[in-house]
């Protein structure tokens, strides 16, 4: 059963989303949606970085946009200008 919130975002452009979230009871994530791995060079053994690795209560990609916001320039528009004032 998916738990939808609206939620801002700002990528690909601002909106804002209807998106569903992780299960706050989750025993393997604690709510958080995933947990972060750290993993090693094979060979060497030394430190390579970390990995999320998302959940299965949670689906980060179930994304629904609401109502697109546009974007301002932060210029200030001349009172001659014939440009769409976003």
């Amino acid at each position: 059963m998916a738990r939808m919130r609206i939620r801002y975002t700002d990528w690909p452009r601002p909106a804002l989303v209807l998106t569903d979230t992780p299960r706050p009871n989750c025993f393997a994530c604690g709510g958080q949606g995933g947990h972060n791995r750290d993993f090693g060079h094979p060979a060497t053994g030394e430190y390579e970085g970390t990995e999320w690795e998302p959940c299965p209560c949670w689906d980060g990609r179930r994304v629904h946009t609401l109502l697109p916001i546009p974007r301002f320039r932060g210029r200030v528009r001349d009172d001659h200008s014939t440009e769409p004032p976003f």
